[in-house]
């Protein structure tokens, strides 16, 4: 199947003109076109987020044969979501100038390119550094989907599109831990962590081959903005330095905290710089002004505290199932699985009922979320060594995954919903970069407060995974106070933003 021409020549709209669906810009796909490259999207959106929690069931064993420390095993999946999470804002940014698929292309070849290099890892050193890579290419992806997504459906329709989105982000997040226990138990757990990174080079070449073939081009920009590489620089330094007490090995007590301090401090500096760039109507790499949306700014903020919660449990329960009570990494793995089922079915019934439930829906699902990681927090504290963690688990663990799929496609449904297509990717980048921060906070933290319990109570598994489950359904309690206020605020009950439907109307008479 031929392909259009990555930069199409059109002529831009002229003052006083609306642009339309089905113009350059947005090309028009024929029903099968679309759902092609629905399929190709919602794939390579799986295996991006997939790598986030297929690599936390194998950690015990890493952590044996690289000889990693706990502060080496929590950078091999913090570290990945936060490079992931520093790229997306410069890599919307790129997409929207330079083509989305394009930078889609790249992106997924570059995937694969580092999937080889943590295959071959032969120490940890070599292994971190991989990950911090296989982080970036990955972020060069995650905004190109969500922006042609955007891009691809009209307004009434998107709806049914980010639950499928939201389905796959939940199916990827939770049945992560069970692939890699399948893949470990088959090859064995000596070497098999390897073929976790080896099995996806050929599902990514597939996904590479088939985006050459049926991903729309999309109209670059008239004028190139360029790169805002100080905005990136201070962006990247601040959120690292936030993050580096929570990386820390030791105690609480022993670790260096200014780090965060100065973080947020250049946090401070990044949003002044952006501001100064747009007076001087330069391209900043984050537009400030999106922020002067409700709608926008909410939905990035519970994004970044439910991502933290629910993400952080999985390498909690890894390290607990299968150091604590010696579960094999399949077996370990089960004991998630109704997180899995829940997440998935609900993400998509929630994509399908967005626009009539409104933010009732992102409110219960965050109460939900975080009620359910609270009582496997006490299910697991209360636990021996004999207990059967499937079933106890089980009820909890449910509650709490489809309290997370509620959340995943109808939040960002809501979020983008006052956004132009023109800005999808760069607004998509900067919504999804609050949900990859929080994601590395959140498993940083989990991490650091399971680590640091096990060391204070000379490894007592049951109190550590307690305390570090508690800490997930803590920031998931934070996206729910985040939520609640939108209660308060008139929903709209139309489907078209009045973004969109200016660009679907015709031209000004």
């Amino acid at each position: 199947m031929a392909h259009a021409p990555d930069d199409l020549s059109a002529t831009p709209p002229t003052p006083g003109h609306r642009v339309r669906p089905g113009t350059a810009e947005y090309p028009e796909l024929t029903t099968r076109r679309r759902a092609q490259a629905l399929a190709v999207c919602i794939a390579a959106a799986f295996l991006t987020l997939l790598d986030v929690s297929i690599v936390t069931v194998a950690l015990p064993s890493m952590e044996h044969h690289l000889h990693l420390s706990s502060s080496q095993a929590t950078w091999s999946v913090a570290g990945y979501t936060l490079t992931f999470g520093l790229v997306l804002i410069p890599s919307g940014r790129l997409g929207d100038e330079f083509g989305r698929r394009r930078v889609f292309l790249v992106g997924i070849a570059l995937f694969t390119a580092t999937g080889l290099l943590c295959a071959l890892a032969p120490d940890a050193t070599w292994l971190v550094a991989a990950r911090l890579a296989r982080g970036v290419s990955a972020g060069l992806v995650a905004p190109q989907v969500v922006g042609l997504l955007h891009q691809m459906y009209p307004p009434r329709e998107r709806g049914r599109a980010f639950g499928y989105y939201g389905a796959t982000v939940s199916l990827s997040t939770a049945v992560g831990p069970l692939l890699g226990g399948a893949i470990l138990q088959g090859f064995g757990t000596a070497e098999g962590w390897r073929w976790i990174f080896y099995l996806f080079v050929p599902l990514d070449l597939i996904a590479l081959l088939l985006a050459v073939r049926v991903l729309p081009a999309g109209r670059r920009a008239a004028r190139h903005g360029g790169l805002d590489l100080v905005g990136t620089l201070l962006l990247a330094l601040a959120v690292t330095a936030v993050m580096l007490p929570l990386l820390q090995s030791g105690t609480w007590a022993n670790r260096l905290w200014w780090p965060a301090g100065a973080g947020l401090a250049l946090v401070a500096v990044f949003v002044l710089w952006e501001r100064a760039l747009a007076r001087r109507a330069r391209q900043p790499l984050v537009d400030i002004t999106l922020f002067r949306e409700r709608t926008y700014w909410v939905g990035a903020l519970v994004a970044a505290a439910l991502y933290g919660g629910f993400t952080g449990i999985f390498i909690v329960l890894a390290q607990f199932l299968q150091q604590g009570m010696h579960y094999a990494p399949f077996k370990a793995s089960l004991c998630t699985v109704l997180f899995t089922v829940g997440s998935a079915v609900c993400g998509v019934v929630s994509g399908r009922v967005v626009h009539r439930a409104g933010r009732p829906l992102v409110i219960a699902g965050t109460a939900l979320t975080a009620a359910g990681l609270a009582v496997t927090a006490l299910v697991v504290g209360g636990s021996g060594a004999g207990d059967n963690m499937f079933l106890r688990m089980a009820l909890p663990l449910l509650v709490a995954g489809c309290g997370a799929g509620f959340v995943i496609a109808a939040n960002q449904t809501l979020a983008l919903q006052q956004v132009p297509r023109r800005e999808g990717s760069t607004a998509a980048g900067v919504y999804q970069t609050g949900m990859k921060i929080g994601t590395s906070l959140g498993t940083a933290l989990a991490g650091s407060l399971y680590f640091s319990r096990l060391l204070a109570t000379h490894r007592d598994f049951p109190a550590a995974a307690r305390t570090g489950l508690l800490g997930a359904a803590a920031l998931a309690a934070v996206a729910f106070a985040v939520a609640l206020p939108g209660l308060t605020v008139r929903e709209r009950r139309d489907t078209a933003p009045a973004a969109d439907l200016a660009e679907e109307t015709e031209p000004a008479r």
